[in-house]
Parts: C-alpha cells; structure tokens; sequence
C-alpha cells in the first residue's frame, strides 16, 4: 500500500494571534521554519518585534519569515482592519492559529466580578471569533484553509485552577471548533480545538500560586506544542482533526486538586 505524501507547507501563509511568545510564538517559529510566511499579532508591538529579532539571531527561523502587526483581538473594529493589512501583505492566510489567551489571579467565585469575566471572554473567545470571521471569505475563496483554536484541557475536563471565565471560554471555544466545521467542512475548511493540559508559558505567572521551576519543568513545553500545530497544519486537506488534547504525563489536572 503507497500512503499519500504529505503536502508541504513552504509558501503557505499563516497569521498566529498571542505570538509574541508562549505557545504562539512557538507554532511561528515551527511553521517558519518549513517554509511558511507568518504574520504574528499581540498587544505588544514591541514584545513581538523583539521575539522576532531574538529568534533570528539564533538561528531558529531564516530572516524575514516572521512579520509583526500589533493587535488587540478583544477590539473587533482592530481585529478587522489588521485582518486586512495581514492578508494584503501575505495575499492571503492558509493558516490562522487563534493563540491569544488571557486570565487573572482572582479568578475564582468568590473573587471574580462581572469586568473580569468579560475580560476573560473578550480574548480567549470572542477574540478567536473575530480573526476567524475577518480571514473566511479569503478561504473560501481558496477552497481551503486551517484554523487551529488553542483551547485547552479544562475546556474539555473541568478543573479547579482556572476559574469560571477562563473554563466556559475554553469550552465555548470548543464549541465553537465543531461549529465552524458544522458549516464550513463542505468549502474545504477545518478547524482543530488544540486542548493542552499544563504548558510552561508566561500565562503561569497569572496563577494564584505561581508553579514552582521544579513543576513547570514536568509541564508540557512550548516547542511541544509548535510542533503540534505544524503536525495539524502539514496533514492532507481532506484530513480534519477536529479536537486534540495533548497532556504532560504527569497530569496535575486530573484529580481534586486540580
């Protein structure tokens, strides 16, 4: 039996929300590498511009395979009008990774309030909605197109660490995965929910109890997760994986604890 060969991925044309580091910045440098143009977004322009600087003079992408444009994705009236600068200057996107995510230390019932909840949501949902509905006509266009939604383990098995804004976002954003599958699987489109359990990433410093070096160490790592966003984005068209979830072996939030 002759499997298919893998298409590659040089010249396609992605842009990563939240890739001014953690799990966003990682997927940038592993698509840039296999050749991918890549257009990375987050609030700090500057953050962004230096992530990239510090990855070329490293080594690990070639020069100019990673471009910046600063975004807030919870500003719908941004998301829209930097959409549209990305695409002009890619001439299109193949790839969208939703990456940009967000929570507070007080997260939790008894400290949370109805701003903060808003807050939450505002990035790591309504924000993934935004850059999906600004870059759909373009795939449809095409007849393809990826989207990868970073979700996360506890939108899929409820947990104690994250609080309830951060979880219904999550979930919601599964949901919102299968949705868009629902309806755009018959125009060639696919989406993947990414569900990672603990990922050593900035995002940690949010927590009540910042994870100690010893425990982030035993944590899922970023460049994990990079080169599973290349192994979605690198799978044949008519292959879609419609939820992953993806686990440290030592998974803290299985259990009362978590």
């Amino acid at each position: 039996m002759t499997l298919p060969s893998t298409p590659t991925l040089r010249g396609q044309r992605a842009w990563i929300t939240g890739g001014g580091s953690g799990i966003g910045l990682a997927a940038a440098t592993a698509l840039a590498r296999q050749g991918v143009h890549v257009v990375i977004s987050g609030r700090d322009h500057g953050k962004l511009v230096a992530a990239v600087q510090q990855a070329e003079a490293q080594g690990s992408v070639p020069p100019e395979m990673i471009r910046c444009a600063g975004l807030d994705v919870a500003d719908r009236a941004q998301v829209a009008q930097v959409a549209q600068a990305v695409q002009d200057l890619l001439g299109g996107v193949d790839i969208l990774v939703n990456s940009a995510g967000t929570n507070v230390p007080r997260r939790h019932w008894a400290q949370t309030d109805a701003a903060t909840f808003e807050q939450v949501l505002a990035v790591n949902l309504n924000g993934a909605a935004w850059c999906t509905m600004a870059v759909l006509d373009g795939m449809r266009a095409r007849g393809r197109g990826t989207v990868v939604n970073v979700a996360s383990f506890v939108g899929w098995h409820l947990g104690r660490l994250t609080g309830p804004a951060y979880t219904a976002s999550k979930a919601g954003l599964i949901a919102l995965t299968h949705s868009f599958n629902l309806e755009e699987g018959a125009n060639g489109l696919r989406a993947t929910a990414l569900c990672p359990g603990e990922v050593a990433t900035p995002i940690m410093q949010t927590r009540p109890v910042v994870p100690t070096a010893d425990e982030q160490a035993r944590m899922l790592q970023e460049a994990d997760l990079g080169r599973t966003i290349q192994f979605i984005a690198e799978l044949p068209p008519h292959v879609c994986i419609n939820e992953l979830v993806i686990t440290p072996v030592l998974n803290r939030l299985y259990g009362a604890g978590a």
